[in-house]
């Protein structure tokens, strides 16, 4: 553990910001899980709305830094054809 201060300090905004960033990566997972397991079960509708939901959620992991630009494009884009194809 550090000694001095600002270090002590850096150390619990480092591991506060560790559990905000795990949860919202958490939430990503669960909207792009929504859309694959509609995709599975062949419900257009479904999966059509929770790619709607889902959408707006990745752009704000990008916006936040918790994804890159490129892998969150990579995301919609596939998942956009998957349901497209359904």
């Amino acid at each position: 553990m550090a000694n001095i201060a600002s270090a002590k300090k850096r150390a619990r905004q480092a591991e506060k910001q560790r559990l905000q960033n795990a949860s919202q990566r958490s939430m990503l997972r669960t909207h792009i899980k929504k859309i694959t397991n509609a995709i599975e079960a062949n419900d257009k509708e479904t999966a059509q709305s929770a790619y709607k939901v889902a959408s707006p959620i990745i752009d704000a992991m990008v916006t936040k830094g918790i994804i890159h630009k490129n892998k969150a494009a990579r995301y919609k884009s596939r998942l956009n054809a998957h349901v497209k194809a359904l």
